[in-house]
């Protein structure tokens, strides 16, 4: 998949909230809809459980679904910049440059190496919040979602390593905290993933002073 911001699969509302997104190929899957508090209620509550978590192992990496050479990170990067993306190569394989405004912080970057490519969820907060009972296959999907522009996006590489694997009741970007939290919600209602107290007690929170946008989810 490649091209500009994937414009077929979403559509942007209020305070870059994305609130539509596509499903993933060959999966078959439900549309969820309601105003983004009603979304935070109802999502299920569990203690979360991390044990036997292992990235490498349980996620896989980076793959090249559709065989073109470029792998996840790779489309990302080209559906995000906002000018043509440029290559190491001539095989464009490996984005080098282009033109991305990461929306935690609003910068502005050129080079491919000053950003990281975020899971809104981490995967290690997925593990723990009910991928640990998923199929391996599942997992990978999940960790390559393109389905969904909220899955994934080209983030600051100080602040993605700032997060590291915590969610909005520990960490929250320095902008667009709104939108990033009906994103949060949004991933977590697309793969069926449960949220501990203290997260859901955060979410409640946060989103009583957003706009209470409608959320609409394709389930996978």
């Amino acid at each position: 998949m490649s091209g500009p911001l994937r414009a077929a699969a979403t559509t942007v509302v209020v305070a870059g909230l994305v609130l539509v997104g596509g499903a993933t190929p060959a999966e078959a899957a439900t549309s969820y809809s309601a105003p983004l508090r009603t979304a935070v209620k109802s999502l299920p509550v569990a203690a979360e459980n991390n044990v036997g978590y292992d990235r490498d192992r349980q996620f896989g990496g980076w793959n090249d679904a559709n065989r073109d050479c470029q792998n996840t990170r790779a489309e990302v990067l080209q559906n995000e910049s906002r000018a043509s993306t440029g290559f190491t190569t001539a095989a464009r394989c490996t984005v080098k440059g282009g033109r991305w405004v990461t929306t935690w912080d609003g910068r502005v970057h050129t080079s491919a190496t000053t950003v990281q490519i975020d899971h809104t969820v981490p995967v290690h907060e997925a593990w723990g919040s009910g991928a640990r009972y998923w199929t391996k296959a599942r997992r990978v999907a999940f960790y390559n979602d393109l389905g969904d522009h909220r899955a994934l996006s080209a983030q600051t590489s100080a602040l993605n390593s700032a997060k590291q694997a915590r969610g909005p009741e520990a960490w929250m970007p320095p902008r667009n905290r709104c939108g990033y939290v009906g994103e949060w919600v949004a991933v977590k209602i697309r793969w069926g993933l449960k949220v501990d107290t203290t997260e859901k007690a955060a979410l409640t929170r946060i989103v009583a002073s957003c706009p209470n946008v409608s959320l609409t989810v394709r389930r996978v």
